[in-house]
């Protein structure tokens, strides 16, 4: 799909994107070059978080540690960019990498091998959690189809070494399990969440035509879930297929207006029960390229956020990633 061309709003606005992936095995793949085109391509983004997808996998050694390589590779790409040859961009600055907290106790080795994998530069886990008695959302984005494992005692075993090594923990769950995630969160206070992709308040199957009942179940979740103070939401995602917009089949593509149109009630709803300090943008690339450009999104956002403050905007588009993240913020 050929997306026009936008002028770039608020050229200067410093950002750090807390939310993208590489892939190797993806068809086209979309690594460092492809990123960098990206983020280049206007907006003054200035580093970036990696997120696992279960890309670069190592193929020996024992399964649990085969993620591991995932780590490794990313890091690897990150020294490029920190070696400054590439331009100012540190893409990415962090990492975020899978391990199965099932394993329990058994983990710990797995998390120390990502620390030292990461180069000073691993931040957090991921062990994506989805979970529908229809397989459909789950498969739609590759993931397994896991019910109850926020739960288990084996996975908060494993959950429950994070904070001892200073560990965050992204959330990828569906609205109707954000009480699992509260629960979680009220156990393990020390721990940081971060709720990935506004907490998935889908609309595609099985919830096709349902978007007003699922946004009734996904606010009051999402309000309870607010009360506690370890958490913070990643706002973005809504650029995917299974958000149920259907903007990544429309023909010429949405402009920022349009998008920031559909969009805004989910991202202020977000920001009115968070708070900018708990609340930040993230591009999820390449998974909302369907729907638009890197420029094209991140248009959108600013003009979500026109009326906000400075300091309400730098909350949002850099220094809450910054904190969290623990990396040093955008200027």
């Amino acid at each position: 799909m050929t997306h026009f061309a936008e002028d770039v709003l608020d050229a200067s606005l410093p950002i750090v994107d807390p939310h993208h992936h590489f892939y190797n095995n993806a068809t086209p793949p979309y690594l460092l070059g492809d990123l960098l085109a990206d983020i280049t391509s206007g907006h003054n983004v200035q580093k970036t978080v990696y997120v696992e997808c279960e890309s670069m996998y190592t193929t020996d050694g024992s399964p649990e540690m085969r993620p591991v390589g995932e780590t490794a590779f990313v890091n690897e790409t990150a020294a490029r960019t920190a070696s400054g040859r590439l331009g100012n961009v540190r893409a990415p600055a962090a990492i975020v990498g899978y391990a199965d907290l099932m394993l329990g106790e058994a983990v710990r080795p797995v998390l120390e091998a990502h620390i030292r994998a990461g180069g000073g530069r691993f931040r957090g886990i991921r062990n994506p959690t989805l979970w529908d008695i229809d397989e459909r959302p789950a498969r739609s984005i590759g993931v397994r189809n896991d019910r109850g494992l926020l739960l288990d005692p084996r996975f908060r075993a494993g959950f429950s070494l994070l904070a001892s090594y200073g560990l965050s923990f992204d959330a990828l769950v569906l609205f109707h399990q954000l009480k699992d995630v509260t629960d979680l969160a009220r156990r393990f206070p020390q721990t940081t969440l971060i709720l990935d992709h506004c907490g998935f308040p889908i609309a595609t199957a099985p919830y096709a035509g349902l978007s007003k009942e699922v946004v009734a179940i996904w606010k009051p979740l999402l309000r309870e879930l607010a009360c506690e103070p370890n958490v913070v939401v990643k706002l973005g995602g809504l650029g995917m297929p299974l958000f149920g917009f259907g903007f990544d089949a429309k023909v010429p593509p949405a402009d920022s207006q349009v998008l920031a149109s559909a969009w805004r009630p989910y991202i202020e709803t977000c920001i009115e029960l968070f708070g900018t300090d708990r609340c930040m943008f993230e591009s999820n690339f390449p998974e909302d390229r369907p729907t638009c450009t890197y420029r094209v999104l991140w248009n959108a956002f600013k003009r979500i956020t026109a009326g906000y403050s400075s300091s309400e905007k730098s909350a949002l588009f850099n220094l809450t990633a910054s904190r969290v993240y623990r990396i040093e913020p955008a200027h």
